[in-house]
């Protein structure tokens, strides 16, 4: 698939952001090299192949899904310019 300066010009538009002229061709060719290798790699034949979450032969270990406050709210507190005994205390947003 090749993608031309325009086609560049038009999608940068629709996404409301700035190309530099000057990199406009050198994006045109990178872009349609990046669209031709996929276009390649949807051609190969996976029916065979069982899809990966990791290249490691394990499966994932489970937990219990407990609510805790991670015992360290000290710890926390200790990062905060201005505290009381268990709060951050910030300053107001809204008058």
């Amino acid at each position: 698939m090749s993608i031309d300066k325009d086609k560049i010009k038009h999608t940068a538009k629709l996404a409301r952001i700035s190309i530099d002229k000057n990199k406009i061709e050198s994006l045109s060719k990178d872009l349609s090299n990046i669209f031709n290798f996929i276009e390649k790699l949807s051609k190969i034949n996976t029916d065979k192949v069982n899809p990966l979450t990791s290249i490691l032969d394990h499966s994932l270990r489970t937990r219990e899904d407990k609510v805790t406050d991670g015992g360290i709210r000290d710890k926390i507190l200790e990062n905060s310019p201005n505290k009381n005994e268990e709060f951050f205390i910030v300053p107001k947003v809204i008058e």
